[in-house]
């Protein structure tokens, strides 16, 4: 079974499972609303259209959340990112609960000068912790048009998806002491665009140019296949569908898909680190993700 189709597969059992606790089709206003930033973004929905612009200028960027908390799923988002010099600008689209000692699964993209690509960067936080970085550069120009980006969260793995192409797994090791996103805590969902030039393109040698504010980040087609949170008695609930659709595989295709794109595209892998971690990888590093 290939990776997106799996994900199609387990929203299926979710929704005959749980079908009162899904969501899926909610327009991006009835799905989402405005967390931070809000003079600088908007919901635009003239002739039909289901869209949110996010803005990002010398006073602030600007955010959404989804209204709802989920508990395992597959969340995904069509976004048209920031067009020419976006330098030092972060666009997001992230899981992630709340607290100091949070979990979070990230897609960041940061922006680059005119003529460079941008980077896609994922993450995970388990606990607060991050460091679990993987890179990638595209293989299209993400600000030309909209591309879908969809995060797969189940109690066995998480999967990043772009254009439904499987680019990352990370497996859930936890009975090996290997961490992982706490399995009784909700996520919500994020989308935001901010100023990272101190760390975002090349270390932070390559700042922002406010002579090209505003930067500006188009999104549509939110979509949440996943089981709504709505208290401890959910936990059982969504873990028991999860479990009933799970498999530790991406299938024969999905490897082949994600072995192309990592041969292609990959630009840095924290298992790879060799300076950083000087030989003392962290556990998941030495076990399959797929």
């Amino acid at each position: 079974m290939a990776g997106f189709e799996f994900a199609i597969a387990m929203a299926i059992v979710i929704a005959a499972a749980l079908n009162s606790n899904v969501i899926e089709g909610k327009s991006m206003l009835k799905s989402m609303h405005l967390s931070w930033g809000t003079q600088r973004s908007g919901f635009l929905q003239p002739a039909g259209r289901d869209d949110v612009t996010l803005l990002l200028d010398p006073v602030s960027g600007s955010g959404i959340q989804s209204k709802d908390q989920f508990l395992f799923g597959t969340v995904e988002m069509q976004i048209k990112l920031v067009p020419g010099d976006s330098a030092g600008t972060v666009t997001s689209f992230y899981l992630s609960s709340l607290g100091a000692k949070h979990n979070e699964v990230d897609f960041e993209f940061l922006g680059n000068v005119t003529g460079q690509p941008t980077i896609i960067h994922t993450n995970i936080y388990t606990q607060g912790a991050a460091g679990r970085e993987v890179q990638f550069y595209p293989w299209f120009d993400p600000s030309e048009d909209y591309h879908n980006y969809t995060i797969h969260w189940s109690p066995s793995r998480i999967v990043w998806f772009v254009d439904n192409i499987p680019i990352r797994v990370y497996r859930n090791y936890l009975h090996e002491g290997i961490p992982y996103p706490d399995l009784d805590q909700p996520m919500r969902v994020y989308s935001s665009i901010w100023n990272a030039d101190s760390w975002a393109t090349r270390g932070g040698l390559d700042r922002i140019n406010w002579s090209k504010a505003p930067f500006v980040a188009k999104l549509r087609k939110f979509r949440a296949r996943a089981c709504k949170f709505e208290g401890s008695t959910s936990v059982g609930q969504c873990t028991a569908a999860a479990a009933a659709s799970a498999t530790s595989e991406l299938g024969l295709d999905g490897q082949s898909q994600m072995e192309l794109i990592r041969y292609k595209s990959l630009i840095y892998d924290y298992c790879e680190d060799y300076d950083r971690y000087k030989g003392l990888f962290p556990g998941e590093c030495f076990k399959p993700q797929y």
